[in-house]
């Protein structure tokens, strides 16, 4: 029997706009690693919508084989299966990325584990290298919603790290990423566009 697909709602919301800025973005790209795949969604929208570059998905082992239900049912010839990667475990996967994509997921860890994050993302991408990051952030120190400030409460409560602060993790882009963009999406969140230095 095929595994019945997990299914985020919040990802065929915003997976209209991410793509709009992935297109302009990743241009110049040729190989991704998207950190946090996820249920999948995301890969199995985006690397057919870029057929230029490699699409690596990623995540921890557990998720694998809901990313795999939503690939087996849409393959691409450039989005290619998960890699174990879990931030704080796992070493960074094998390959010349030279652009990383990460959605939803540094509120979800811990904020060592965010930063590492940042960290790894900022030496591992080569020069000119791209990251681009969605989610929702605080802008010096402040919510940008009260749907963020409650989101981010209930976060905290199930023992999430919460709401990263954009000041914070230019901090921990260790001055070898620098922010280029930040565009404002649906629901209150942004994609932050970095770029190694």
């Amino acid at each position: 029997m095929p595994m019945e697909k997990p299914f985020s709602q919040a990802c065929e919301n915003n997976k209209g706009p991410i793509l709009e800025v992935l297109k302009k973005h990743f241009r110049p790209c040729s190989h991704i690693l998207e950190i946090g795949s996820g249920t999948g969604q995301h890969g199995v929208h985006f690397a057919p919508a870029l057929p230029h570059l490699i699409w690596q998905c990623s995540d921890m082992p557990g998720n694998h084989a809901g990313i795999n239900a939503w690939i087996d049912e849409a393959p691409a010839h450039n989005l290619k299966r998960p890699v174990a990667f879990t931030i704080g475990q796992h070493p960074w996967p094998k390959g010349d990325f030279d652009g990383v994509f990460s959605a939803n997921t540094a509120h979800i860890m811990q904020p060592q584990e965010a930063r590492l994050m940042m960290e790894l993302v900022a030496h591992n991408l080569p020069k000119g290298g791209i990251f681009c990051q969605y989610g929702p952030f605080n802008i010096d120190g402040r919510y940008t919603s009260d749907s963020n400030r409650s989101f981010d409460e209930s976060l905290r409560n199930q023992g999430y790290g919460g709401i990263r602060d954009i000041g914070e993790l230019q901090d921990w882009a260790v001055s070898k990423l620098q922010l280029v963009e930040r565009l404002a999406m649906p629901a209150n969140n942004f994609t932050l566009v970095w770029r190694k230095v």
